[in-house]
């Protein structure tokens, strides 16, 4: 349990929500359509890449993952906030919270990998075009997937089950959704555990990973810069899309970041807010009209099921 001075706390309150009036029914609607949209274009995606065979290649199955993930991060965050929007208390209770932290950290973590491993997966298409398919086997694809997924569970798990007994001198959060950092500095209790675990986890997992990209886009465009003009059109039709998500996942990570670690009482509330937003709200919408706008097969198969049955 939650001990705040010896006492069992249920709720935690959030301290970045201010009285709007009737503009809390404008915002309601808006993020509500936001919402619909962000589902409504996942699903058509991951329902595109499921029916058509042709595209049960690693390439699409990997695109599928990262659509599986957006449907999940949103749901982790939007039900959440339109409820809060319309309440006139804004608190939720501990458990609820901590789901949601989990929901929340568990999409970041999976979206970055997810971006890691299709930027190997394009180095190997690119680099070793005749040997990919012996290279990135049906297991192989599988395997990548399922560690996409498994790692991040775990890691943000134990994260969870560091911090739900910490003793607690507060139970306000200085934000619109649930984070682990707002309730680990409301902690009275020692958090040295807590701080060295997440150290070793983001040092593992950012640091590698971005390793790992940097080290396939530097071989990617070795090849483009060096080869002929066909593998240069073909890298930048297959790793344009994809390097528009990375360096908006980036800059969303870094808007949080900034505004989580660093004084922001200058900067007003709703820059404050959409900032601490950006990544979880963007990239879900972002991710799905890039690709279905830029990749002709997914958009000519996305046409082909809408207007064909229409």
């Amino acid at each position: 349990m939650i001990m705040i001075n010896s006492t069992q706390v249920s709720y935690f309150t959030f301290g970045a929500y201010f009285d709007i009036g009737l503009f809390k029914y404008l915002f309601f609607l808006i993020i509500m359509c936001f919402y619909a949209l962000i589902v409504c274009a996942n699903v058509l995606l991951i329902v595109v890449i499921c029916m058509n065979r042709t595209l049960h290649e690693p390439m699409y199955l990997f695109l599928c993952s990262l659509f599986v993930n957006e449907l999940y991060g949103s749901t982790g965050l939007f039900p959440f906030l339109l409820v809060q929007i319309l309440s006139d208390i804004h608190t939720v209770s501990a458990p609820l919270c901590f789901l949601q932290i989990f929901c929340v950290y568990t999409y970041g973590s999976v979206e970055f990998c997810n971006l890691a491993i299709m930027s190997y997966d394009r180095y190997l298409a690119i680099c070793y075009p005749l040997q990919y398919h012996t290279r990135m086997t049906s297991n192989k694809v599988a395997v990548l997937i399922a560690l996409t997924w498994l790692y991040p569970f775990v890691g943000v798990a134990v994260t969870i089950a560091l911090s739900a007994p910490l003793q607690l001198c507060g139970n306000i959060i200085n934000k619109v959704y649930c984070d682990n950092y707002s309730i680990v500095k409301l902690a009275c209790s020692d958090t040295r555990v807590n701080n060295i675990y997440g150290l070793i986890c983001t040092c593992i997992l950012v640091f590698g990973l971005l390793s790992l990209i940097l080290y396939t886009y530097m071989k990617i465009f070795k090849v483009c810069f060096s080869g002929p003009k066909q593998t240069r059109q073909k890298a930048v039709s297959t790793c344009t899309p994809h390097l528009a998500s990375l360096l908006n996942f980036f800059f969303g990570s870094l808007f949080e970041i900034v505004q989580s670690r660093f004084d922001m009482s200058s900067v007003p509330m709703m820059l404050r807010i959409f900032l601490s937003l950006y990544f979880l709200t963007c990239q879900p919408i972002f991710n799905p009209l890039m690709y279905g706008l830029q990749m002709t097969k997914i958009r000519s198969l996305c046409k082909s099921l809408i207007f064909g049955k229409l």
